[in-house]
């Protein structure tokens, strides 16, 4: 009785031709698996989330410079500001706010 496919599992890509002849002159078969099972730690998989938290942690901290920056120089222009009005006044009472170097 002829059967065309070999019994058992085999890979799809072997003939079952080959794999008849193989069986009948006595010739093994050699059924390489690639197959790579990692031993250690899967890297791939800790790097994803590690580099998302530290961008996260970068730009927080870029944040938080740049609000200080732009608090520096919202002070730097109110001093330049009340430097060149003067004394500021109200009803009479006038309040110098900063020395004049004059």
């Amino acid at each position: 009785m002829h059967q065309p496919n070999p019994p058992g599992t085999i890979a799809q890509h072997i003939p079952a031709d080959v794999y008849a002849r193989a069986q009948a002159t006595g010739q093994p078969v050699v059924i390489v698996v690639n197959d790579h099972t990692a031993d250690g730690i899967a890297w791939g998989r800790l790097l994803y989330p590690f580099a998302i938290a530290g961008a996260v942690a970068l730009g927080g901290w870029g944040l938080v410079a740049a609000l200080c920056w732009l608090m520096d120089v919202a002070a730097h222009t109110a001093t330049v500001i009340a430097g060149a009005a003067g004394p500021v006044g109200v009803g009479g009472i006038s309040l110098k706010l900063f020395n004049s170097k004059r």
